[in-house]
This record gives C-alpha cells, sequence and structure tokens, in this order.
C-alpha cells in the first residue's frame, strides 16, 4: 500500500480542487466550465456580505473573471441546477447522475414534501399549467396574499408549489435574475432528453463515490459520501470493491487509521504526492461554501482547522464573525478573517482577522495575503481595502500593495 505524509495528503487533495498553483493566465469562459468540472459541482448561496459563494469559490482558484459567464454557462445549458451535496452548479452531462432524485424523491428529506405537494395538488397543476402557457416565471411573478413574509423559509405558497416542481423535475431553472431563480418546463430547459438515459439509485451512487473521490483527490470512507449527500452505509465496502479493480489506489496517510482512496485519474498527482514534490503554493481566501472546508471533520481531519460558518449564530455568540472566509496558505489553513464588501462606497473593510494557534506571521505570509486581498477587493470593485479589526495578529508584515 502506498503511503503519504500528512502535508502530501494536503497537497493532493488541493491539487485535485484546483487549488495547485496560483493561475498563470488570465480567466476565461471555458475556465469556469473545466473549473466545475474538476469539482463536479458548484454549491449555491445567497448570502452577499461579499460575492456570492458560486463566484468566489471560483474566484478562489481563477482569480478575476466575470460573474457573467457563470449565470450564461447556466442560460446556455452547460449547467443546470438541483440538489447535489446542497443546491448546486452541475455540468449538464451530469444530469443522468441526479435525475433519479427527481423521479423518486422520497429521500429527499426537508427539500421535498411529500404531505405539501398531495394537499396543494391542484394549485402545484395551476402553477406549471401558468408556466406551461406565459413562459418562464420567478416566485416573484405570484403576488403574496397573506401580509408578508416573516424570515427566510416563510415563502409563500406558490414559491413552495414551485419548488415541488423543481425537485420533481417538472420545471427546471432556466436562468437566474439578479440571482433570483427563473423556472420554465424541463422540456424547454432540457430537449430530448429520454429517462432512459438516467442511472438507476445504485448505479448513481457508485459513480458518485468515484467521482467524489476524484474531486477530493483523496478520500477515507467517513467522508465521501458527504459530496453528493448519499447515505454512508455500505460506502467503504464499494471504495473497497473500486480499489480491487483498480478504479481507485488505496493509500495510508501518517495519523490515519483508516486507509484513503486515490483515483486512477489522479495517478501522477499521487507519485508526486509519494515523492514530496507536490506542494500547493496557492495564497486564497475561501468561501464557507467551498468544497474544502464545507465539511467540518474533513478539515479538521485533512487540515487540523475547526471550522464552522457563524452566520446563522446569534450575534452574541459569534466567535469570529458573520461570513468569516477561511485562509488557504501555501497548503495549509492558517487562519480566517471577517470581510464585507460595501459596494456603493466602493470600500473592501476587513471586519477581523484571526490566526490559528501556533502560525507565526512571517513577512512572506503577510506579502502572500497583501496581494490576495488586493486581488480580491479589486475583483469586488473596491479599490480602497480597509483594515477595522480591532486585533490585528500580523501587524507590520500585512503588505497590502495599492490600487
Amino acid at each position: 500500500m502506498r503511503h503519504l505524509s500528512l502535508s502530501a495528503a494536503r497537497a493532493l487533495h488541493l491539487a485535485a480542487q484546483g487549488l495547485r498553483a496560483p493561475p498563470r493566465h488570465k480567466a476565461s469562459r471555458d475556465a469556469v466550465l473545466a473549473t466545475i468540472r474538476r469539482m463536479a459541482l458548484l454549491q449555491i448561496d445567497t448570502i452577499s456580505v461579499v460575492a456570492r459563494s458560486p463566484y468566489f469559490v471560483l474566484w478562489s482558484r481563477l482569480g478575476a473573471f466575470d460573474p457573467a459567464w457563470l449565470d450564461g454557462l447556466l442560460a446556455e445549458g452547460a449547467l443546470f441546477e438541483y440538489w447535489a451535496h446542497e443546491a448546486c452548479l452541475v455540468p449538464i452531462e451530469d444530469y443522468r447522475l441526479l435525475r433519479h432524485r427527481m423521479l423518486d424523491p422520497a429521500a429527499m428529506g426537508w427539500k421535498y414534501s411529500a404531505e405539501w405537494a398531495a394537499r396543494h395538488r391542484t394549485e402545484i397543476e395551476q402553477v406549471l399549467e401558468r408556466v406551461k402557457r406565459a413562459g418562464p416565471v420567478r416566485a416573484a411573478d405570484f403576488e403574496r396574499r397573506d401580509g408578508g413574509g416573516k424570515g427566510w423559509w416563510d415563502w409563500k405558497p406558490e414559491k413552495r408549489h414551485l419548488e415541488v416542481l423543481f425537485t420533481l423535475g417538472r420545471l427546471m431553472v432556466a436562468r437566474r435574475q439578479s440571482f433570483q431563480r427563473v423556472y420554465d418546463l424541463a422540456e424547454r430547459v432540457l430537449p430530448g432528453w429520454d429517462d432512459r438515459d438516467a442511472l438507476s439509485s445504485d448505479a448513481a451512487r457508485r459513480e458518485m463515490l468515484k467521482m467524489s473521490c476524484r474531486a477530493l483527490g483523496l478520500a477515507l470512507p467517513a467522508w465521501v459520501a458527504d459530496y453528493y449527500r448519499i447515505k454512508r452505509q455500505g460506502s467503504a465496502a464499494l471504495l473497497e470493491e473500486f480499489a480491487d479493480a483498480g478504479e481507485l489506489t488505496a493509500v495510508r496517510v501518517e495519523g490515519w487509521a483508516s486507509p484513503a482512496y486515490v483515483h486512477r485519474d489522479h495517478a501522477a498527482l499521487l507519485d508526486e504526492a509519494q515523492a514530496g514534490t507536490l506542494a500547493s503554493t496557492v495564497t486564497t481566501l475561501l468561501s464557507p461554501f467551498d468544497p474544502v472546508v464545507w465539511d467540518r471533520k474533513r478539515a479538521l481531519e485533512l487540515f487540523g482547522f475547526d471550522y464552522r460558518i457563524e452566520c446563522y449564530t446569534p450575534e452574541t455568540k459569534r466567535q469570529y464573525g458573520y461570513f468569516v472566509l477561511p485562509i488557504l496558505a501555501r497548503g495549509r489553513l492558517v487562519g480566517r478573517l471577517d470581510a464585507k464588501a460595501h459596494r456603493a462606497q466602493r470600500v473592501f473593510e476587513i471586519k477581523s482577522i484571526h490566526l490559528e494557534a501556533g502560525v507565526r506571521p512571517s513577512l512572506r505570509f503577510g506579502a502572500d495575503l497583501g496581494r490576495c486581498l488586493r486581488r480580491c477587493a479589486d475583483w469586488h470593485g473596491c479599490p480602497q481595502l480597509r483594515i477595522s479589526a480591532k486585533d490585528n495578529p500580523l501587524g507590520a508584515v500585512l503588505s497590502i500593495p495599492g490600487p
């Protein structure tokens, strides 16, 4: 069995995720699609204190790019939107992988309410008929009649009807308008689809496990089911089966009791990792919904980084801030910072900076992070970069270039 140091395992993971080296070329539309294909999926979130997560995840890997490219890839059908890890943008060729969830949504948990669907069958069909007759709709196109919402999840009935039809695959997201879903008939968004091309749930599960290993670079059995949110039971046995068939390679990582698995597509990276020549030279900020950190247990086991998003935590109970961005520096997660883009004032504010225990701020790190912050601020259209953090552990080592 192959053996890896923990630092080599981290480097392999980051290389598979597109975080091996800073971008050498200007970002392109094709690179956006290629990056999503490398990760297999791109999680969606609406919080916008900095760029919304799907755009930020791409910026971490590509540098400055035009967000309209991502919007266009969805509108043109190169991507589709559905429940994968959570709500995600997924390459259209993987529609066959998720179609079984639409055909049998009983296992979708809170994402699909069979009781609501049964109780409102007539109204749901009326919404569908409106789309058939009048064309694409947003939830905002339906007037609220019950006095207004009381929170994020207090949706108007028509919004819930649209979500039922979306989860059933009868409607798809044709595009987003001001980040709102625009729904249309599935047969208009994806003409020519035949359900005979869909994978069965068992076949899809097997494929998802292998794709998860490829996207993660290496994976423990306890991690791999989380990527597409599939059942964990039996995953370890399937990974062993794939290894026996030569599709995966089992490796031992220092300090880990269980073997990890590497996809055969990463054979060359595995050779470099084992030889100690694979390293990540990237310093960047990560979205809370970046695949590198969205699994708290994996981030802790792989990086020793205990990360929990706190935007859903009452302000008085937050330890680090509302929307804290992990700091990736040359293969390690070394800290986190709370940032906010004041777009109207063209100011990018750093509200707090926290380094992990044992991280000593060097001049090189201060220069790396300073350049990263400048790139991030400029991409947000905020040339003024303001550090309002009361305690700045970087002190004089943080060197930020001018706009």
